[in-house]
């Protein structure tokens, strides 16, 4: 199948590692060109230059920007703007917020997590969407906790549903110029983040196959295999999908 998306420009929050790194790995192998945003300039560099590598051609470009930064869309914006002359979309990855229950999370932790994890994703993706052309496409990476909660995980279970709430919203609102909205709720893929984790229980094999014994395809996923539903989910391929959460999952959420 043809994504449709050659010189395609997506903003990719997070993009230097993790899920937001195999999403743009996933895009600029179809063709796309892609901005990746990140805390860490090094980090960001080194996966500017993997990737245009990858592709042959100038595919990719870093800037060092936190997503709770109220600036943060501007400087992206302006990025693609000096880069390629052209926005069709951006993929804001959401950080993992600390993990522990509600018993023990302070007002401090909340109020720092509702900052960068809700406030900065809500931000990105409204000054990000308003400035889209007709044909554009946001994506918001959540978690399964849009759904289900997750044990230790107060925090995520908090604040998720409700950006994915704000995502379905501004679908609507998006909609009539022709932008689209989507999120996407991973499961337990095999990432860092997933991995620290997994460690912090202290047993991190013991965790790994406590949790695939509840994953019907009985692993974990593979970022890339993410980033391929990425992908095609910011892809014109897609152009009738707005206002969905799509797990990607393995069949985990039991839910419909």
């Amino acid at each position: 199948m043809d994504l449709q998306l050659a010189d395609r420009v997506f903003i990719v929050t997070g993009g230097a590692r993790g899920l937001g790194r195999a999403s743009a790995d996933a895009l600029v192998a179809e063709g796309a060109r892609v901005v990746l945003s990140g805390r860490s300039q090094e980090s960001l560099d080194a996966a500017v230059a993997t990737l245009n590598d990858a592709a042959g051609r100038e595919a990719a470009v870093g800037v060092a920007v936190d997503n709770s930064e109220r600036g943060a869309p501007a400087r992206l914006l302006a990025a693609a703007d000096s880069a390629w002359g052209r926005i069709d979309g951006a993929l804001i990855s959401v950080g993992g917020p600390p993990k522990g229950p509600v018993t023990t999370i302070t007002d401090e932790q909340w109020t720092a997590a509702f900052e960068s994890v809700f406030l900065g994703a809500v931000r990105l993706a409204r000054e990000v969407g308003t400035s889209l052309p007709a044909g554009g496409a946001l994506g918001l990476v959540l978690s399964s906790s849009v759904r289900s909660p997750l044990p230790e995980m107060a925090i995520s279970n908090g604040l998720r549903p409700g950006l994915a709430m704000v995502a379905k919203t501004l679908a609507d609102e998006l909609g009539p110029r022709g932008v689209r909205v989507n999120g996407l709720l991973p499961g337990r893929i095999a990432t860092e983040r997933v991995a620290e984790l997994d460690a912090s229980t202290g047993d991190p094999e013991a965790a790994r196959h406590r949790a695939e014994a509840t994953i019907p395809l009985g692993r974990y996923g593979e970022p890339e295999e993410f980033g391929a539903v990425a992908a095609f989910v910011m892809s014109p391929a897609a152009s009738f999908l707005t206002g969905v959460m799509l797990p990607v999952d393995g069949g985990l959420l039991r839910a419909l």
